[in-house]
């Protein structure tokens, strides 16, 4: 492992777009900056994983939006699919844009997207191995954008027709690649400035270290459920929530909210339970984060279940959490 191991983690909020509408996910961030958290992240849907969460809101309206409002924090798509849904001269123009207007502030999450999301251009859903050599293609013409060359590319998976950004920041966002096993490990240690993971596996680290990726930053999340009374904590875990049991092969081949709901009807609360920490026991909450750290995550994105319970779990996450999450 590189020296990353050991240091003290860096601790994000996640802006959920699934689970608050634009306005409110703006509002959020603003706290999450006054809190003290170390960056943030948004995702990046056109659907909610399940009806109960509610909405899904244009991921990089927000992210304009949150980069006039606040000043310091760092913004990050966490992330974007640019194959299917957006063609990646579309993504290279955003992230150019939201760089400038955050001055600097902005990285470029990507990853190979899920069918819930991508499905609705119609453009069909491609086999995972084709949706990595999609990722790889798309990355090669991001960062050819952002070099401000003019770009003609007659690829495998998309053709670019004479593109150039004219609006670039003087440094072009980092762009980070979401893993999950060892084929985007390796992608993600031969082209990405940073790797992303929602599971706390040393392996994928070691990874992505193996091919490429030592001494980049490591950027993980996590769901926790803050509310004084861990019933109703533990009520909204499992309504909203119930779909992360699923795992990623399963998460990233439904079609829609009713396929997770079919898919996650046997899910009980104590089994949501078990895997997101609940209540306000601040110690439980460090324990269920310290396994990111241990596996070598240098920054650790936080989701707070329910989107009308955000500003209670900043504040709560400013004055206790926060401290205690620091010394990891």
């Amino acid at each position: 492992m590189s020296g990353y191991k050991g240091r003290m983690a860096q601790i994000g909020y996640t802006m959920m777009t699934e689970q608050a509408g634009p306005r409110e996910l703006v509002e959020h961030v603003v706290a999450a900056e006054r809190a003290g958290f170390d960056f943030s992240v948004t995702s990046d849907h056109y659907f909610p994983w399940l009806d109960e969460q509610g909405h899904a809101p244009y991921a990089w309206s927000v992210l304009g939006a949150a980069a006039q409002a606040t000043s310091t924090i760092p913004l990050m798509t966490y992330v974007t699919c640019p194959t299917v849904r957006y063609h990646p001269a579309v993504v290279a123009q955003k992230a150019a844009t939201v760089q400038l207007l955050s001055q600097g502030r902005f990285r470029l999450g990507l990853g190979s997207g899920e069918r819930l999301n991508e499905h609705v251009v119609g453009e069909g859903w491609p086999a995972a191995h084709v949706r990595q050599e999609m990722l790889v293609e798309a990355v090669e013409i991001i960062r050819d954008l952002f070099s401000g060359k003019s770009v003609n590319h007659h690829g495998a998976h998309f053709d670019v027709e004479n593109a150039k950004l004219y609006d670039l920041p003087e440094q072009a966002p980092p762009i980070g690649i979401a893993v999950s096993g060892p084929s985007s490990c390796e992608i993600a240690g031969r082209l990405a400035d940073l790797v992303i993971a929602t599971e706390p596996r040393s392996e994928l680290i070691e990874a992505f270290e193996r091919h490429g990726g030592a001494g980049k930053p490591r950027v993980g999340q996590i769901p926790v459920c803050y509310d004084p009374d861990r019933d109703a904590a533990i009520a909204r875990a499992h309504e909203q929530f119930r779909w992360f049991a699923g795992g990623w092969p399963v998460n990233a081949e439904l079609p829609n909210p009713e396929g997770f709901a079919a898919a996650t009807r046997f899910v009980r609360p104590e089994d949501v339970a078990e895997s997101i920490p609940c209540g306000d026991d601040v110690e439980t909450f460090v324990e269920a984060v310290r396994p990111y750290a241990e596996a070598g995550f240098t920054e650790i994105a936080l989701v707070q279940v329910g989107g009308d319970h955000q500003l209670p779990f900043i504040e709560w996450a400013q004055h206790k959490l926060l401290p205690e999450l620091k010394n990891l």
